[in-house]
């Protein structure tokens, strides 16, 4: 007797109406021009106010890596603020007692979490149903926090429109809109960090006016190499993460 067996299926990358051969190769190239492009405009007086709402989004996401790790680490996440300028902080209280090292490490959750969660939205876009729950879980997260712990008017203003617009998609857009948002935004989420370059590898900069020592600082005071060796390493790790979530997004499982 023979048994007819069926092809195994194959989950498909986003398609972008390009020839199967090329398909996963231009979705990376595009990407990577989307992520290398918002840098670079980022670093011009037209590009922040092209790109405002962005980098509303990505302070955002910086200090919610910020407070959520706080939170983890046994603080308590009190209130995120963002300034107009698109500076900002995220305020918790601690015990007194709290090891230097937790301080480090919610530090470093505001560079590295933004691209741990940016390469999360790049990675669901590979399933319609993770793409859609991811749409749905970043809007609910935007209006959420705006609620709980948002605490100025910049983020009231900015925040909410991009969650509700996130929450539209998902529930009554294409599956190419809601692909294409899911990785602009993971992309934006990912990017971010890169928003101030001088900031990341400097001891510290202006922030609401006051100076404030940066997150490299923040490390460097804690562990054993000065600043800017925290900025380089965690420049090539979130480039690293970046590209493996593209490549990731864009592979076909068999």
């Amino acid at each position: 007797m023979r048994w007819k067996t069926r092809p195994a299926k194959t989950a498909e990358p986003a398609r972008w109406s390009l020839p199967a051969a090329n398909r996963s190769e231009a979705q990376r190239s595009y990407l990577a021009l989307i992520a290398i492009a918002t840098v670079v405009v980022w670093q011009f007086p037209f590009g922040q106010t092209l790109l405002y709402p962005f980098t509303i989004l990505a302070t955002w996401f910086h200090e919610m890596g910020h407070g959520l790790a706080s939170m983890l680490l046994g603080a308590r996440f009190e209130r995120l603020v963002i300034f107009p300028d698109g500076s900002g902080f995220a305020m918790s209280s601690w015990a007194g007692d709290s090891p230097g090292l937790f301080h480090a490490l919610t530090a470093a959750a505001g560079l590295l979490g933004p691209a741990v969660a940016g390469a999360a939205l790049i990675v669901a876009s590979r399933s319609r149903g993770l793409t859609k729950a991811g749409l749905w879980l970043l809007g609910g997260a935007l209006l959420v926090s705006t609620l709980v712990w948002v605490r100025s008017v910049a983020g009231w203003i900015v925040l909410p429109p991009i969650g509700l617009l996130a929450i539209a998609i998902a529930a009554r857009g294409s599956d190419k809109a809601r692909r294409l948002t899911i990785e602009f935004l993971g992309v934006q989420a990912m990017v971010g960090v890169w928003r101030d370059l001088g900031y990341l590898f400097s001891a510290g900069g202006y922030v609401g006016g006051r100076f404030q020592a940066s997150d490299t600082q923040a490390i460097a005071d804690v562990l054993v190499l000065p600043y800017w060796a925290w900025g380089a390493g965690i420049t090539g790790l979130i480039a690293v993460i970046l590209w493996r979530a593209l490549r990731f997004a864009s592979s076909r499982i068999r």
